[in-house]
This record gives structure tokens, sequence and C-alpha cells, in this order.
């Protein structure tokens, strides 16, 4: 089991914590991690984008002009998508673009983006963070002391204080242990994870 620095909020040592060898230091493979990734981006596509076919513009009741004699091309109605105003032939339609990947492989990916966060020197173990108050400036404190630009904290379950003081720092999310995903571990430079959500993430990841 590795063991790793626990650090409170000014940064300085105060004991230290072994980690699971399953869940921190297993093999990074980026290929299961691009998968989830790419599962986690298309899952959020909206879909809405759309246009109107030759059927759903205005327009169309009758015979533009006789079929013959006119000297111009033949014309049935003016929705035909080579007319000004007419409908779109192709054109995108609402659709959905989630899929699924099957849970082993997304709790593979999360190991695996784990450990390399842990082989990065990325992953810092936080104790005892917590404010009196919401307060911005104070979270700005804290990650000023942990030498942190871009972070993702990962806290133990609803923490209004800590999740409301950190919401306006740019480069800075907090994550409640059960929203911890592949694609927020891989955005931020450092993982920030509260102590005593350790054992949660690795209880959820060992099996």
């Amino acid at each position: 089991m590795p063991n790793v620095d626990v650090r409170d909020i000014n940064n300085n040592k105060v004991e230290e914590m072994s980690l699971s060898d399953r869940v921190f230091t297993g093999e990074v493979r980026p290929d299961i991690m691009h998968t989830v990734v790419m599962m986690q981006l298309a899952n959020r596509r909206r879909g809405t984008a759309s246009t109107k076919n030759r059927g759903e513009v205005s327009g169309g009741g009758r015979k533009p002009w006789r079929q013959k004699g006119t000297g111009r091309a033949r014309a049935g109605s003016n929705t035909s998508p080579i007319w000004k105003r007419g409908g779109v032939a192709f054109g995108p339609r609402p659709r959905d673009y989630s899929y699924s990947v099957p849970k082993k492989i997304r709790k593979a990916a999360l190991r695996s983006a784990l450990s390399l966060k842990l082989g990065q020197d990325k992953l810092l173990i936080i104790k005892g963070l917590s404010l009196e108050q919401i307060k911005t400036r104070e979270m700005v404190n804290v990650m000023e002391n942990l030498n942190v630009e871009s972070g993702l904290l990962i806290i133990k379950g609803e923490n209004e204080v800590i999740e409301k003081s950190a919401r306006n720092i740019p480069g800075l999310k907090v994550l409640r242990s059960g929203g911890l995903n592949v694609y927020d571990l891989l955005r931020y430079e450092k993982v920030l994870i509260l102590q005593e959500a350790v054992p949660i993430i690795e209880g959820v990841l060992s099996r």
C-alpha cells in the first residue's frame, strides 16, 4: 500500500495515510480513460439542434406555374430545398447522443485516473478543511497555502459551506465523492481529497 502525506489547510504534514493498491496504484490505461471521457461528453450533449424540412416550412399549396411551356424549370412547390425560404434537405434533427459503457470499464477508468494523479504527485490528501461561514476569501487562502491554481476538491458528501465558498473561484471545482468522474479528474491539474472521503472512494472502486 502506498503511504502518502496528509496535510492540513496550511500545507503542513500532520500524518501519513495508507491508500489502497487496487485503487491508487493500478495500471494507467489511457484507452479506457478516453472511452469513458468520450461517453461523458456525449451524454452532456443536448441534441436539440433542429431545422424544418419541406413539409414543415410555410407555403407549398399550389404549383408555382404550369408544367410545360414557360421556359422555366419544372416546379411543384415553393417549399423545395433549392428555393429561397424552402425547407432544409438533410439538416439536423433532435436526437439523443447518450450511450453507456459497462460499469467495470467506468470503475477501471476511475482507478486509472487516480493512479495517474498519484504517480504524478498531483494528488493531495487534506485533513481538517472546515470553514465557519460561507466565505470565498477563506477558500482562496486555503488554495494559496496548498499551491493549487487548478484543482478538483473531493469531499465526502454535502457541505454547503465548502461548496458555496468555492463556486466562484476560477480553476477550482468541488465534487462530492459520489460524483467522482474521469473527465474532472483529468481536467484539473491537482486532485485534493478530504481524508474522510478516501474510505468511501476505496470502498466503491475496490469492488
